[in-house]
């Protein structure tokens, strides 16, 4: 009975599929997205307050920026008979939108508001997969006030604080705790406020090259909220009583990982800009997950005690990110822009799992930006993500699976609209 338990809380794992790779949204602004994002080193728009908000001196008066992602990922598994089951179609749909204003020759200020965590999984409640996820969805916000001055002539720099609020709700089946019954499904719902800070720095060597440097720092939340199954309890023939499901107050700890990106930018010529960046993402602060009921009972056996706490090794590693873009001024109204990046995913093998069938992945970019009029411009952008397959070996959060392949790609459509007063 307690392996049946603690196997239903390990399955649910309350917010990992917040903490991954797949679940990170780097896309916060459609022209930087069509430059592969590498735009620590540019920061010319006002899209700066996420990418580096030191960027945000380069602006003049005061500029709005606001849009949306659309994110269309598919996946799908593959056992070892060669079934192939489908993760259901889903359109995820982060907002972005920053202000800035210039206050006089050496201070800015900007604030932010995007989804920097998100997204989700849907797979068949009756399938393969059901005991280690079902229907997984992911919100955050990011609020971010950010302050930028001009040191010396060549030098800017920033700092602000990330005000967050995060939520999840997950769901999935659980085995039947003797053959027959009905398999209960476990609902998990919770949200947190969490801080943390960003800070920036901008030099320009020359008129046509200057470097940036961009932090993001790690974000503590606290998931609070509950557990709730359906049925909510079984009648057991030896014992002739109900004995519950998991149900009650839940707990679970965890941290973003902290982000250091570097990034240049050189004109090559008054029409054609390129840009590159090295993002260092610290995933390695995700090394377990401790789920905790602040009353139902793990284990049934009274001899053993209480026991509230479930805990699994996650093990992530810190990985990196490298990207490369460019941007070329077709006429004074159009720009032409496209970028390539490699994502090198955090998920070790033996902890891959279908909340997140994660892979190291390449990012082919495209896009334009087109003035309206001297004050009303729109930038659009395309992305394709091409996974690596993932074949599975020596699972520990999934054996059952193991020798299966995933299968995942994803197409991301951004527009943004961005005027100045």
């Amino acid at each position: 009975m307690k392996k049946l338990f603690t196997l239903v809380l390990a399955c649910v794992l309350f917010a990992s599929s917040l903490y991954a790779g797949g679940f990170q949204i780097n896309e916060n602004g459609a022209r930087a997205m069509a430059m592969s994002g590498a735009f620590t080193g540019l920061a010319n728009d006002p899209s700066a307050v996420y990418f580096n908000p030191a960027g945000i001196l380069q602006l003049k008066g005061t500029n709005f920026y606001f849009g949306s992602t659309l994110i269309s990922p598919s996946a799908s598994y593959t056992d070892t008979k060669s079934n192939v089951l489908n993760m259901d179609s889903q359109l995820f749909t982060p907002i972005n939108f920053y202000v800035t204003h210039k206050l006089g020759d050496q201070l800015a200020v900007g604030l932010g508001v995007n989804n920097q965590y998100g997204l989700g999984t849907k797979w068949d409640p009756s399938s393969v997969v059901r005991y280690y996820a079902g229907n997984t969805s992911i919100k955050s916000f990011f609020f971010t006030p950010v302050v930028a001055y001009q040191w010396t002539e060549n030098l800017s720099v920033s700092a602000g604080l990330n005000i967050v609020y995060a939520d999840v709700e997950i769901s999935k089946k659980s085995p039947a705790p003797i053959p027959g019954y009905v398999e209960p499904t476990i609902l998990m719902k919770g949200n947190k406020m969490g801080f943390g800070f960003t800070a920036g720095l901008l030099y320009k060597f020359s008129d046509v090259f200057q470097a940036g440097l961009n932090y993001r720092s790690q974000v503590k939340l606290e998931f609070a909220g509950t557990a709730t199954s359906d049925p909510a309890s079984f009648y057991h023939p030896l014992l002739k009583t109900n004995l519950p499901y998991p149900n009650g107050d839940i707990t679970a700890p965890l941290n973003t990982p902290q982000n250091v990106t570097f990034g240049i930018a050189f004109k090559a010529d008054p029409a054609l800009t390129l840009t590159a960046d090295f993002q260092f993402v610290g995933w390695s602060s995700y090394d377990k997950l401790a789920v905790t009921f602040a009353s139902y009972d793990l284990d049934l056996n009274p001899a053993n005690g209480v026991q509230n706490v479930s805990s699994q090794d996650r093990n992530y590693k810190d990985t990196y990110i490298i990207r490369a873009g460019a941007e070329y001024l077709a006429s004074e109204k159009l720009a032409i822009r496209g970028g390539l990046l490699y994502d090198k995913n955090p998920v070790l093998t033996e902890y891959v799992d279908p909340t997140l069938p994660d892979a190291n992945r390449i990012g082919l970019n495209l896009g334009f930006g087109y003035k309206l009029s001297s004050k009303l411009h729109v930038d659009v952008s395309y992305m394709y993500l091409a996974f690596d397959d993932r074949t599975i070996s020596g699972s520990k959060p999934t054996p059952a699976l193991n020798g299966g392949k995933y299968k995942m790609s994803a197409h991301l459509f951004g527009l943004n609209l961005g005027f100045a007063l």
